[in-house]
């Protein structure tokens, strides 16, 4: 999923929790914990609540939460 970004889209900085996100400060989308990968919060589907990391997709998940990365 990765996307070039112009200047008008920002990070957005959120509060991750169990059934989904609260914006703390707006923004197009956030970093991938692992890979630094921009996702669009549009398309933000993997999160760590006790992490509050994002995640670009499953596997990268996965990888995180057997400690491989």
């Amino acid at each position: 999923m990765s996307m070039l970004m112009s200047s008008s889209e920002r990070i957005a900085t959120l509060h991750y929790e169990p059934n989904g996100f609260r914006v703390i400060t707006p923004g197009t989308h956030v970093k991938c914990a692992v890979t630094g990968e921009a996702v669009l919060l549009e398309m933000l589907r993997y999160w760590s609540v006790d992490r509050q990391e994002a995640y670009a997709s499953c596997a990268i998940v996965t990888q995180r939460l057997l400690g491989q990365a």
